[in-house]
C-alpha cells in the first residue's frame, strides 16, 4: 500500500461532524449536506501524496492538491451571478477582481495551494480553450477564479508539483454527489487550528415565502491556533492544547481560509456580497479573528440568475427576493460555514509531510465524550432555571 492509499483508507474511518452528534444551529441540511445540495454545482478533486522526509525542493515531500467547484454545467456561456467578501485580504482568489466588477462568474472556480495559482489558471485556461472555440480562436479572454492556501508546512510547495493533468483531472472527475473531505484535493496539506484539515463542505434549507431553498458552502481550512478552537460554540482547543504533546506547530504563519458559497436563491450581485459577508461571522464562531497575516476570503454565486454570453437581447429579467426577507438566509450561512469547517477537521487524517512535520487529527472520540459533556452540563443549567 503506497502513501495515498494509505491516507485514503485511514480517510475513510474519520466521520463528519453530524455524525458525533453535532448539530450546528437551527436550520435543516439538504440530503447530502453539501455545497453538492445546490441543484447543478459540481465538485472535483485531485489528491497528490507522495514521499517522505526531509524537503528537497522539486523532489518532494509533496501533499498538496487541486479541486474544483462547478457553478453549472457551462459557466462561460451561461455567466452567474456572483459576489465575494474580504475579511482579511492576505491570500489571493485570482479573478475576484472581476467577479466583483460584473457580479458575475463565467469559469470554474479552482483551489490549490499559494504557489500553483498560476499553474492551475493556465491549465484551466487550456481546459475551456478546448471546449469553447471562441477562446481558441482569441475572440474571447478569460479570468479563471483561483483561490489559495499555504500548505508549505507539510508540502514541498516550491517544488510546483501540480501538472497540468492533475487540474485536467479534477476539472473532469467534478460531479454532483457527496465530495470527499478533509486531506483532498487542495485541502492535502492544510491545517485548522494546528489540527489536520483540508476540504470540508455543508448546506442549509430555508424558507422563504412559499419556497424553498438552499445555501451551500465548501471551504478550504487553513487558520488557527489550537487554544481558539470553538466547536459549536465550546472550547474544546483550550482543552487538547493542555494535554497534546510530541507535535510541532506552524510559527509565524496564521494560515488562511476560502470560501465558496453557493445558493438557489434568486439573488442579484450586492445580495450575494451581503451573504458572503455573513460566512465570516461562521468562520469566527470556529476561532478565526482575522489576523494581521491570514487571509478570510469569500466568494459566492447564485445558480438561479445567469446572464448568456451571446444574445440578441438588449434587455434579460432577472428574479430577486426582496432584501428584508433574507434574514433567513443570513444565518444559515453563517451555521453552513461553521459546519463546513468542523467537516474539514473531523474528517482529516492525521498527515506527516516535509522534514517530518507532523499534524495530529482531532480525536473523535474525545470530540464525542467532550461535547456529550457540555451538553449534560447544559440541560443541568437549563433544567435548574426552569
Amino acid at each position: 500500500m503506497n502513501l495515498f492509499e494509505k491516507y485514503l483508507e485511514e480517510g475513510k474511518l474519520r466521520k463528519r461532524a453530524r455524525d458525533l452528534g453535532i448539530s450546528i444551529g437551527e436550520y435543516p441540511t439538504g440530503p447530502l449536506n453539501s455545497i453538492t445540495d445546490v441543484k447543478g454545482v459540481r465538485v472535483g478533486h485531485s489528491t497528490l501524496i507522495e514521499g517522505s522526509g526531509r524537503r528537497k525542493p522539486g523532489n518532494g515531500p509533496v501533499r498538496t492538491g487541486v479541486t474544483i467547484i462547478q457553478p453549472n454545467e457551462d459557466p462561460y456561456n451561461q455567466k452567474v451571478v456572483a459576489g465575494g467578501f474580504v475579511l482579511n485580504g492576505a491570500g489571493e482568489v485570482s479573478g475576484m477582481t472581476q467577479v466583483m466588477e460584473w457580479g458575475l462568474i463565467e469559469t470554474p472556480i479552482a483551489l490549490t495551494n499559494t504557489l500553483s495559482v498560476g499553474r492551475v489558471s493556465d491549465c484551466v485556461v487550456k481546459w475551456m480553450a478546448d471546449k469553447h472555440p471562441s477562446i481558441q480562436n482569441n475572440v474571447e479572454v478569460i479570468i479563471p477564479v483561483v483561490g489559495e492556501c499555504d500548505d508549505s508546512f507539510l508540502n514541498d510547495a516550491v517544488g510546483l508539483h501540480i501538472k497540468p493533468n492533475h487540474v485536467f483531472s479534477a476539472l473532469d472527475s467534478a460531479s454532483e454527489g457527496l465530495p470527499l473531505e478533509g486531506s483532498v484535493g487542495a485541502g492535502t496539506g492544510m491545517i485548522c487550528c494546528d489540527f489536520k484539515a483540508g476540504i470540508g463542505t455543508s448546506s442549509r434549507t430555508v424558507k422563504v415565502g412559499d419556497h424553498q431553498y438552499t445555501v451551500g458552502v465548501l471551504v478550504l481550512s487553513n487558520f488557527g491556533v489550537m487554544e481558539h478552537l470553538r466547536v459549536d460554540g465550546y472550547p474544546l482547543g483550550e482543552i487538547f492544547a493542555k494535554g497534546l504533546g510530541g507535535y510541532s506547530r506552524r510559527i509565524n504563519n496564521y494560515g488562511s481560509i476560502i470560501t465558496v458559497i453557493a445558493t438557489d436563491m434568486p439573488l442579484v450581485a450586492n445580495q450575494i456580497n451581503r451573504l458572503c459577508k455573513r460566512a465570516a461571522l461562521g468562520i469566527g464562531r470556529v476561532g478565526s479573528y482575522g489576523a494581521h497575516s491570514s487571509g478570510e476570503i469569500i466568494i459566492g454565486f447564485s445558480t438561479t440568475n445567469s446572464v448568456p454570453r451571446n444574445s440578441q437581447r438588449s434587455l434579460i429579467q432577472m428574479s430577486m427576493i426582496l432584501d428584508t426577507f433574507l434574514d433567513g438566509a443570513y444565518k444559515a450561512v453563517i451555521e453552513a460555514t461553521e459546519e463546513s469547517i468542523l467537516n474539514s477537521l473531523t474528517m482529516a487524517v492525521e498527515m506527516e509531510g516535509v522534514n517530518g512535520n507532523r499534524v495530529p487529527a482531532l480525536n473523535l472520540k474525545s470530540v464525542k465524550d467532550l461535547m456529550e459533556s457540555y451538553s449534560k452540563v447544559k440541560m443541568a443549567i437549563n433544567g435548574g432555571l426552569k
